[in-house]
């Protein structure tokens, strides 16, 4: 959970940061004026766009540091480039007892689907107990469809 009086302190910060006031800020991440000074005042909660908008304008700040704190800001580059060249750790479940990942799996071809042309359809009796069928629409994968009116 975001601490609202915090969030807006850090907001505080990145506004210090870059010498805006809060009207310049908020036309440069493209949200009206007014929802800034409610957001300033404690009056509104910052939503998930609003953070996303801030994180888009201005790269140098950090998605967990605006939100809870942690972290640090500016974004330290040297951190960001080091998490990406380091892979996380991979854990090993030592008690698995799956087969092995590279034996051979046995495919079974799909059966295949009978065919009714539209004659046979319209021979057919199509009454049901909710009344008598007045079209069938066959839909295709490859956006074409065929309407049958029996």
């Amino acid at each position: 959970m975001v601490n609202i009086d915090d969030f807006v302190k850090r907001l505080e910060i990145i506004l210090d940061y870059y010498a805006l006031n809060a009207s310049s800020f908020a036309d440069r991440i493209g949200v009206q004026r007014s929802s800034m000074s409610h957001l300033l005042s404690g009056r509104n909660k910052p939503s998930l766009d609003f953070v996303m908008k801030i994180l888009e304008v201005f790269p140098d700040v950090d998605l967990y540091w605006i939100l809870n704190g942690k972290g640090s800001f500016p974004k330290n580059t040297d951190e960001v480039t080091e998490a990406v060249k380091t892979p996380a750790p991979i854990s090993v479940n030592e008690n698995f007892s799956g087969g092995d990942l590279f034996s051979q799996i046995d495919y079974k071809e799909p059966q295949k689907i009978e065919k009714v042309s539209s004659p046979e359809i319209k021979s057919q009796n199509l009454v049901s107990e909710e009344g008598e069928i007045e079209k069938i629409v066959i839909f295709y994968k490859n956006g074409t469809f065929k309407a049958y009116n029996p």
